[in-house]
């Protein structure tokens, strides 16, 4: 029971990590294009959401560096080129 809460530790402190570099990269992103975002905004802001997280399966944890981080999603763009 113990290894279970170890792994569910670390499947969430990975999944709080991940959602905060690309809220981070995503507001870093606004912000550059002139889009004012509020701090208190961003401070409201959950890093637990993990709807786009699969939590039972195989995984693969590619290594990456911290500027090497996958590009963010085009909000304009069609459903199906996502």
């Amino acid at each position: 029971m113990e290894n279970q809460l170890g792994a569910l530790g670390l499947a969430l402190n990975a999944t709080v990590l991940w959602n905060t570099l690309y809220i981070d990269k995503a507001a870093a992103l606004l912000r550059a294009t002139g889009k004012p975002i509020a701090d208190e905004l961003l401070a409201g802001l959950s890093r637990l959401i993990f709807d786009h997280i699969n939590f039972s399966g195989r995984y693969f944890f590619p290594r990456f560096e911290l500027d090497e981080l996958r590009p963010l999603r085009d909000p304009d763009a069609e459903a199906d080129d996502i």
